[in-house]
């Protein structure tokens, strides 16, 4: 299919649910964004504005959505992967559908100190967007489907990352969201990848089976469909599968066969009225028998993202146990588009945003201050993706709870009052334990005393809930301050004595500041209270720490290994002037010209000889000198740009550059700097070690960084003998796969 009839396909799909739809604004997005992207290409060879196209397409197709959300998919890439700007498609479009590019487009490349803190940042933001207006979110989603349904051109590093986030991240937000369809897609797409040997075990069992399956689904289906048409209720009754992710995760979570999973097969029927739903319950329940404790009335109590329905369990005519779901049209398209569904009948985006003002979403970003970024994914994947629990307070109002909350969870989702004075619970009438795992259905009763000491320390470990971590965080900080201090510094100064750091390195005056703001505190205290109150760990911080303490340490011994050589300089001129005096009286011989550090110095003996960082020289390499002011003669190589000829020739230095030239008593070795750019790709820094470990080099340090357009750039610091050896290694570096250019930086 051609580009110009993948649009037309596109046209059609928003045309069959939005007549009304501005047609000549999605021509006009399609055009700009395929001059913008012209010349791109997917990893796949195709050219990139197929998949602006085809996540216009899962939008329109999947999600029905305005014509302000096609268009911002069609652009939803030009922001952050062309030169267009938020201001060109503000006035060509709307500042609207600017808003929305920019809020799908990704965070500007910043260096985090871990991959959870990147993490948390694009959660931040896709957060705070949302909570702006939902269609952030949805075309993001679409983006992500389409990228994971192309995943195969992908290195098998980046899809196992990717799959990853997908499972962690966006799979989760489209169950909050409540997109059924869409998040099992992502699931399987993503398990593909994640363990493709069990994912294809599962998928080939159900093949083998497929025959068998299909009979008994046709039977079963054509018994419902017989009693209901007996009864005249109207009604669309089929079935379905569970879907490959979901069997896996009972599988191999709780070590059943594929026989022992009950809900392997599913049945929905679909009809006009709530009261219609449990009618057809008690027919189902008369048809087969129901299985104890397998019911769940979502109707009387719906999910938190509106999904609503009533799930049964019963034992087939073939003791083979099945699911039936039983619910209306208007809720089934909440179940199969969550979200999605307020938008199907709205043209050109009128009221857009109103749906995406979630309570939900603004309280998820309230609970993560103050959290470090483990606890703000953790805490998230426990928010949006686990089952939820509904329970009763004493006068019947419905509280819903991650699965596995305590009495905890419940009194702070009451009142953070409720929760810090909280002295013990009742479930359905008896006294229990803090740690109590409420069950569906359970009546909780907190007891409260105005003498309560507040909660204690391992509240924290009990709380499933963010929304209860998070505020037994802040009672702490508040109240707690000179305590936290107190346990903060012991858990600190434990985690330094079991890495053999002494507290004298971290007081140090010129290194406090610099290890300060690696860890983001303005002071040691601010970080005890920190680690006292849960908001950081002593961990994390000794960790974060002693990778610059390392760094300091090496420029501290290099100091002093130069003060050394100073005070030596220092003594061989002494001894020296007195050599000389005593041979002044002895018949003059032939001159021995001595050198310092393998460096001669023209007109001068015993001079402090430095090389020059910018351009490190080694012996073989034509040379200059500069003499400095208070650290003698700085060489450098004749080709660095600080030593050029029109720097020499400068009439304030002029008279300073002074000839050097290499002894025949060098060193054994010089330190010295490569640059390598490459193609990035697995495996590169390995090949890189073994070209380092085959030319026996000396390596001082490795530092390496990704860029965007997929390259890699690796600074090597080597010691090296002279100029032929550093040319054999830059020779065995050249001929590494992937390797574009290697050279020596100066300036």
């Amino acid at each position: 299919m051609t580009i110009q009839e993948q649009f037309e396909q596109l046209e059609n799909t928003v045309r069959s649910y939005n007549p009304a739809a501005d047609f000549a604004q999605i021509r006009a997005a399609f055009e700009f964004a395929e001059r913008s992207h012209a010349g791109q290409k997917r990893k796949s060879g195709e050219p990139y504005i197929i998949h602006p196209l085809a996540v216009a397409q899962i939008v329109a197709e999947e999600l029905k959505l305005d014509s302000e959300s096609i268009e911002a998919a069609l652009l939803h890439d030009v922001i952050e992967d062309t030169p267009a700007t938020h201001e060109e498609v503000s006035r060509l479009f709307s500042p609207t559908i600017a808003d929305l590019v920019e809020g799908v487009s990704k965070l500007t490349r910043i260096q985090y100190a871990t991959k959870e803190d990147e993490q948390m940042e694009n959660l931040r933001k896709m957060l705070i967007a949302m909570s702006k207006d939902i269609r952030v979110i949805l075309i993001k989603i679409a983006d992500r489907l389409h990228n994971m349904r192309t995943m195969e051109y992908q290195s098998p590093a980046k899809q196992k990352q990717k799959s990853l986030e997908t499972m962690e991240i966006y799979a989760p937000i489209s169950h909050r969201l409540g997109m059924q369809r869409i998040k099992w897609e992502l699931e399987d797409l993503s398990l593909k990848y994640l363990d493709p040997v069990g994912y294809e075990e599962i998928v080939s069992n159900l093949d083998a089976r497929k025959q068998e399956y299909d009979a008994f689904m046709a039977r079963t289906q054509a018994q419902i469909d017989e009693r209901l048409d007996q009864l005249g209720i109207s009604h669309i009754v089929y079935g379905r599968i569970k879907h490959p992710y979901s069997i896996y995760r009972k599988m191999f979570s709780q070590n059943k066969s594929l026989n022992e999973i009950f809900d392997l097969f599913a049945f929905r029927v679909i009809v006009d009225t709530v009261g219609d739903c449990y009618n057809v319950l008690g027919v189902v329940h008369d048809l087969y028998k129901p299985i104890l404790g397998r019911f769940k009335d979502y109707i009387g109590t719906p999910k938190p993202n509106g999904y609503q329905s009533l799930h049964t369990t019963v034992m087939g005519n073939d003791g083979i146990p099945f699911e039936v779901q039983i619910r209306t049209r208007e809720m089934h398209e909440i179940a199969e588009y969550g979200v999605a569904a307020h938008w199907k009948y709205k043209q050109n985006g009128q009221g857009a945003g109103t749906e995406g003002r979630y309570e939900w979403v603004r309280r998820l970003l309230e609970n993560q201050e103050g959290a470090d970024a483990e606890d703000y994914i953790h805490s998230l994947k426990v928010d949006m993706f686990s089952d939820e629990v509904f329970v009763f307070t004493p006068n019947g109002d419905v509280q819903n709870l991650p699965a596995g909350a305590t009495p905890i969870d419940f009194a702070y989702a009451i009142h953070s009052a409720v929760g810090n004075r909280m002295v013990g619970a009742k479930v359905n009438g008896r006294i229990v334990t803090f740690d109590h795992v409420l069950k569906n259905g359970d009546i909780v009763e907190i007891l409260t005393s105005k003498n309560a000491k507040g909660p204690g320390r391992d509240w924290m470990k009990i709380a499933k809930s963010s929304e209860a971590r998070s505020k037994i965080r802040q009672w702490f900080k508040k109240e707690k301050k000179e305590e936290n201090i107190a346990n903060g510094r012991a858990a600190f100064e434990a985690e330094l004595k079991h890495c053999g750091i002494p507290m004298r390195d971290i007081t140090a005056a010129d290194t406090l500041p610099v290890l300060l703001k690696k860890v983001s505190y303005g002071s040691l205290d601010e970080m005890y209270a920190a680690i006292g109150y849960g908001g950081f760990t002593a961990q994390k911080a000794v960790s974060r720490m002693q990778g610059e303490l390392q760094r300091i340490a090496k420029h501290h011994q290099a100091e002093k290994l130069a003060a050394e050589a100073a005070e030596a300089q220092k003594e061989e001129a002494a001894k020296s002037a007195s050599s000389k005096t005593a041979a002044a009286a002895k018949p003059a011989g032939p001159k021995h010209v001595k050198s310092e550090q393998g460096i001669i110095v023209e007109g001068l003996d015993n001079c402090l000889v430095k090389f020059s960082k910018c351009c490190t020289p080694v012996p073989g390499d034509e040379i200059v000198g500069f003499i400095t002011r208070g650290y003698g003669v700085s060489v450098h190589r004749a080709d660095c740009p600080n030593a050029s000829p029109e720097k020499r020739a400068a009439p304030e230095t002029a008279g300073r550059w002074i000839k050097v030239s290499w002894g025949t008593d060098t060193n054994e070795s010089y330190p010295t700097t490569l640059e390598v750019v490459c193609k990035d790709r697995q495996g590169l820094l390995l090949d890189i070690s073994a070209a380092l470990s085959t030319t026996n080099t000396f390596v001082l340090g490795i530092n390496s960084r990704s860029t965007e357009d997929q390259f890699a750039i690796f600074r090597l610091e080597v010691r090296m003998r002279d100029s032929q050896q550093l040319s054999s290694l830059m020779n065995r570096l050249h001929q590494i796969s992937g390797v574009l250019k290697v050279t020596r930086p100066a300036g």
